[in-house]
């Protein structure tokens, strides 16, 4: 069974990691449109010119990743991993799962950090990496995929919505890699991460906190069972409202961001596109109105 911690943690560094890609993707944009590129990782350029500080978000990935791997493999097993002269313990296979899925993102954080500290010998380009993390997340969604269809009632409705919002990931990052000058692709990255935590942490508190739903209650095995079909229909519709809550804050935050780095790294071309744009709608709008007034006469 999953804990409140256990949703935590992870929910934290995926919500850390969104937040700063989804502002480094608006400030670089705002910085030089015409120039844009996708980027696999974000370094932290503009507080620092230390060399680590740059390399912030991969550490953060990397050390997260394996500091999450290490307690659900060592901590939560309680290093009981092997029971009767060497076969895997079957009380701990959720633990190993959950550890092997953070291998995966352990291994992207170490081989972009080792493409920027040792590029003689590992040379990674942004699409390749993009294809990693997209391998990361696969890894992610067929775990989930296979716990939400273990899960029952709102659990499993709970995991379900996560299994959507990882299958987002792997397509944005997969779209990074084959559309490397497409800004939409890379806030979308960003945007899908951050909600991902988002919902890490929201299934944390509904299913291990004290959000849980008028009429489910946790049985003594820790599951939750909805008692009526009505409360399990409630419950379901609130995690449909919760979601649509949090993708409403997202979309907050990319605008205020977004009006952040326009004020602050607006580049030339910027205003120059935004005044086309106007431009070729008002003259849309006029030849629409010459045509009603065409067909009129």
């Amino acid at each position: 069974m999953g804990s409140f911690k256990g949703h935590v943690l992870p929910g934290t560094l995926f919500l850390l990691v969104g937040l700063w890609r989804v502002w480094s993707s608006l400030a670089r944009y705002a910085a030089s449109p015409s120039t844009f590129k996708v980027r696999a990782w974000n370094p932290v350029s503009s507080i620092s010119s230390s060399p680590h500080l740059r390399l912030l978000e991969l550490y953060v990935v990397a050390g997260g990743a394996f500091a999450d791997m290490c307690v659900e493999v060592l901590y939560s097993t309680h290093l009981r991993i092997f029971v009767d002269g060497g076969e895997i313990n079957p009380a701990h296979l959720n633990d190993l799962e959950h550890g092997g899925m953070l291998l995966m993102f352990f291994l992207f954080g170490a081989l972009a950090l080792s493409s920027q500290l040792f590029p003689r010998y590992l040379p990674l380009t942004d699409g390749v990496l993009c294809l990693v993390a997209a391998t990361a997340f696969t890894a992610e969604f067929v775990l989930f995929f296979f716990h939400s269809t273990t899960h029952m009632g709102l659990e499993g409705y709970y995991h379900y919505l996560l299994v959507v919002l990882i299958g987002l990931c792997i397509i944005a990052t997969v779209l990074g890699a084959l559309l490397p000058e497409s800004f939409p692709v890379d806030l979308a990255s960003g945007v899908l991460i951050a909600l991902q935590g988002l919902w890490f942490y929201q299934t944390a508190f509904t299913l291990y906190g004290p959000m849980l739903p008028k009429g489910c209650a946790r049985d003594v095995d820790g599951h939750i069972d909805c008692h009526l079909r009505a409360a399990q229909e409630r419950a379901e519709q609130l995690a449909n409202f919760q979601m649509f809550g949090l993708v409403f804050l997202a979309f907050v935050y990319v605008l205020v961001c977004y009006a952040v780095a326009a004020a602050r790294y607006g580049h030339p071309d910027l205003t120059a596109m935004h005044h086309e744009h106007v431009a070729a709608m008002e003259c849309q709008g006029d030849a629409s109105t010459g045509v009603r007034e065409e067909g009129v006469m």
